[in-house]
């Protein structure tokens, strides 16, 4: 059995011990909340840590050991605290818990005694092991994959993921008359079909018609990207073109999903003359792609061929999350070689030092690495459905079991949503490219260090920089914390600029200027503490989008306003977005099991 298979077994193991549970305790209280089962016939805390650390043991997860130890005093007070929890359920306030989680908060679990003590029952056992999982003795990394999985678990298990504890589902399916049920079967089987949880109503989204529709011409393209050149919006641009790279992990669409909150449309309107990167699905003609590739022959290529078709010497850059780190890994190749032609970058959410890389740490270990290492020693394609519920699974309540639940057992439609459609169109990766990314970024860290990795040729030391930096980074990003975002500014050589967003990956990055929305946090532009929350308390918080400041930063390394051009270098091959954003990754289901 794989270790994808050992897992569901572990944690179908632990549903099967939640569920038993759950319904000992609805027979136990056919008469009401009042009448609870001795504690003689609750789990003790010293049984369901046995059980969390046996079945850990045999999912066989790297770096956990066969039992995990846990600090005696803490499972005694632990222990104490759950007896405590338990006979709060005779009380008011379980039905104000119940309310304060959005999954039970429904009149209908109020009103059904055994749907009410199951969740009821869940919260306690999610506080006992998550507290077991606080008292876990170890390394930080260690305690932090116990945390992780439990709260995987938990979530996974939770009653409302369930027909026969959900009150609410079961009261639909009766006011109508089982037609939820019905429908519910039908999403089920159109999601097996496509391969993923619908999160919005795909049907209404096409893109070039009402996403991505800035307009614009693909002047250049070869197998690993498409440029796009944008139409301009005012009657002179700066002479200084200006190219942004997104990641390489999803479409570049997320920077003009509508005309009122389209990046791209926004520096458009700035007067820059804009380009941008879009990305090629990869398939099976690209699956011995490297990391190098990626940098020589798009992030490289795009480059010179901006400053080809405007006849700029320099020009302005920006990268995000991914596109960031591949971004300022050419310019870093491009310093080794005596070359400097982007005169200012912009990185937004961008990882150069992975040193902190938030939950995702918690993925990668030698083992993990050492695997996808055999897995594409031949080359091979990363499957864009497993990036996709990889991180998704970061947030399984918001966007895995909510889905589910309102999708098949309520039979309910999502309701269409631009980012969501983006979130769920997702991008393969080669494999070569993938775990040359994993193994000297995220588990080594080499990128940072200088002259400890070569690229294309060339040792990569960021000492060599001579472009000044805009970095951005989003107070609540769960993909690259904050301390990440700002671990660029001890690293970046020349003049640069932190500024802090409020909100997490996309929507702190997302925050149009003209919606006044959010805040955004500004400090010396001089003085960059080692940790960044040395920075923070030393920063002014600004109302509204960082995206004034960003304009008024680079405003003065544009250049001078020139008209328009009336010529073309090059010839336009079709008309924006292009046909490579539009090409889908194959579908494989999330309901099959799949080798990893």
């Amino acid at each position: 059995m794989d270790s994808q298979g050992k897992w569901l077994e572990a944690a179908q193991q632990w549903q099967q011990n939640l569920m038993d549970q759950w319904t000992n305790l609805a027979k136990g209280t056919a008469g009401g909340l009042g009448q609870m089962p001795q504690m003689g016939q609750m789990p003790q805390m010293g049984d369901m840590a046995q059980f969390f650390t046996k079945a850990m043991a045999q999912a066989g997860a790297a770096g956990f050991p066969e039992m995990v130890q846990f600090d005696p005093a803490a499972l005694i007070q632990i222990q104490a605290d759950y007896q405590k929890d338990l006979t709060s359920l005779n009380e008011a306030t379980a039905a104000d818990k119940l309310q304060r989680d959005r999954r039970f908060s429904a009149p209908a679990w109020q009103a059904n005694v055994a749907a009410k003590q199951a969740a009821a029952m869940h919260l306690i056992n999610a506080r006992a092991l998550m507290a077991l999982a606080d008292a876990a003795q170890g390394s930080e990394k260690l305690k932090a994959r116990i945390r992780f999985s439990i709260q995987q678990w938990l979530d996974a298990t939770a009653p409302s993921n369930f027909l026969a504890f959900n009150a609410e589902a079961q009261q639909l399916a009766i006011e109508t008359k089982g037609e939820s049920i019905a429908k519910g079967l039908q999403n089920l089987w159109a999601d097996v079909q496509k391969g993923h949880v619908s999160m919005t109503d795909e049907s209404v989204f096409e893109v070039g018609k009402n996403v991505a529709t800035s307009e614009g011409s693909v002047v250049y393209e070869n197998e690993f990207f498409q440029l796009i050149e944008y139409k301009p919006l005012t009657d002179k641009v700066y002479e200084r073109p200006f190219l942004l790279v997104p990641p390489c992990i999803n479409k570049f669409y997320i920077l003009d999903l509508q005309p009122e909150n389209s990046f791209i449309r926004y520096a458009v309107e700035q007067g820059h003359r804009t380009f941008v990167v879009s990305w090629r699905n990869p398939d099976e003609s690209m699956a011995q792609a490297t990391w190098d590739d990626y940098i020589e022959q798009a992030a490289i290529q795009a480059i010179e061929t901006v400053r080809d078709l405007t006849g700029a010497p320099k020009i302005n850059a920006l990268g995000f999350c991914v596109g960031g780190t591949i971004l300022s890994t050419a310019i870093a190749v491009l310093a080794a070689r005596g070359e400097h032609p982007v005169n200012s970058v912009t990185l937004l959410t961008t990882l150069l030092d992975f040193s902190e890389t938030g939950v995702l740490d918690v993925f990668i270990d030698e083992a993990f690495v050492k695997m996808r290492e055999m897995q594409f020693a031949k080359g091979g394609l990363l499957p864009g459905s497993d990036l996709a519920t990889t991180f998704s699974f970061l947030r399984p309540n918001d966007l895995v079991w909510n889905y589910v639940v309102g999708n098949y057992l309520k039979g309910e439609s999502p309701p269409p949503f631009d980012l969501l459609y983006w979130n769920g169109d997702s991008t393969n990766l080669p494999g070569p490219f993938y775990h040359w990314y994993l193994r000297n970024t995220y588990l080594e860290n080499r990128l940072v260090k200088p002259n400890a990795v070569t690229v294309c040729g060339e040792s990569i030391d960021f000492r060599k920089v001579k472009t000044p930096a805009y970095i951005y980074g989003s107070r609540e990003d769960h993909i690259v914390p904050i301390g990440g975002a700002y671990a660029t500014t001890q690293h970046w050589p020349v003049a640069k600029r932190f500024v802090m967003g409020a909100s997490g990956h996309i929507a702190g990055v997302i925050n149009p200027a003209s919606k006044g929305k959010r805040s955004h946090w500004i400090g010396s532009d001089t003085a960059f503490p080692a940790n960044v929350d040395d920075w923070i308390a030393n920063a002014t918080e600004h109302k509204g989008s960082w995206w004034g400041d960003w304009a008024a930063w680079l405003k003065p390394k544009a250049g001078k306003q020139i008209p328009v051009p009336k010529t073309k270098k090059y010839k336009a091959i079709e008309p924006a977005p292009g046909r490579y954003v539009k090409e889908k990754a194959k579908a494989a289901s999330p309901f099959s099991a799949r080798s990893t």
